[in-house]
């Protein structure tokens, strides 16, 4: 086999990811899909975004390699040397088939712990669970039985500090690079969210801001709401108010009960978290600020 022979990309065809992000202009789908074309790459689906309010263009492509496109590691260097040296682009190359590494974090609610470990079950989220963090010894059989490691960290005013520093450590060490707080009712402290920026997702049964704090299904009831929402987004240092990635809501009228609206409500919660995981597993998700651009294609 001859040195090119080894530069060339299997016989099985391989699909890859490219997230792509710069300052909007002339010429960067061409020069994107030229890029690729000219080295025997198949573009299975594109979506592109261009927001007038930044000047940033967003594009998420995926592509298959062929038996003559170069392996992807020449593909990798030669995109960041040529187009996206040329726009100055934020840009990476995710493999699919990698599952992303993922710590969960959760309290005593169930539902949405529950949800996360069926869907991974059954294929549709490619996310390998390094462990479950809890303050609460609740759900340690559930974990358990799925054959995952559970840490439980309880957490106090005096102890919440080191705790913390314990969750990073686990973070790194298993080399998670999502955390997801699936009902962990805990606050972080500005400065944990502030090292898992873009990397953290949480559920808030509400539409935020509205209904903040203890029992919000109550709360909406108390109000007479007609919808009943859940959201998930990125933690940040303001509470509750970081990226929105995803929103699920049900209509309601006045003869739903509290006990009727936590049912809906979790049902709600569990779609959005969902939902928000597997965009962020699929490279979906691009983050500017306290906004996210969502491409929710093929």
């Amino acid at each position: 086999m001859t040195p090119n022979d080894q530069a060339r990309a299997p016989q099985a065809p391989s699909e890859y990811i490219l997230n792509a992000s710069c300052r909007a202009g002339i010429g960067i789908v061409a020069a994107v899909a030229t890029f690729l074309a000219e080295r025997e790459c198949y573009i299975c689906a594109l979506e592109q975004f261009d927001d007038d309010s930044t000047a940033r263009f967003y594009l998420r492509a995926v592509f298959r390699l062929q038996v003559g496109s170069p392996a992807i590691g020449a593909i990798r260097a030669q995109f960041g040397d040529g187009v996206a040296h040329r726009f100055d682009m934020d840009w990476k190359i995710h493999d699919p088939l990698e599952a992303v590494r993922a710590v969960i974090m959760v309290s005593k609610d169930d539902h949405c712990l529950d949800d996360l470990l069926y869907r991974r079950r059954n294929g549709e989220l490619n996310m390998a669970v390094t462990a479950v963090v809890s303050n609460h010894l609740d759900l340690r059989p559930m974990v358990e039985r799925e054959g995952i490691r559970f840490i439980f960290l309880p957490v106090n005013a005096d102890n919440k500090a080191q705790q913390e520093a314990r969750l990073l450590e686990v973070v790194e060490e298993t080399g998670a690079g999502l955390v997801i707080l699936a009902r962990y009712m805990q606050i972080l402290s500005d400065e944990l969210a502030r090292r898992l920026a873009g990397r953290c997702i949480n559920i808030h049964h509400s539409f935020l801001p509205g209904f903040k704090g203890a029992k919000p299904y109550h709360q909406a009831y108390d109000r007479g709401v007609k919808l009943i929402g859940a959201t998930a987004h990125y933690v940040t240092p303001d509470l509750d108010e970081g990226p929105i990635i995803e929103q699920m809501v049900t209509r309601v009228d006045h003869n739903f009960r509290p006990e009727q609206l936590v049912r809906v409500g979790r049902d709600n919660e569990c779609m959005a978290l969902a939902a928000a995981v597997k965009f962020h597993i699929e490279r979906r998700v691009f983050l500017h600020g306290n906004k996210t651009i969502v491409f929710r294609g093929p």
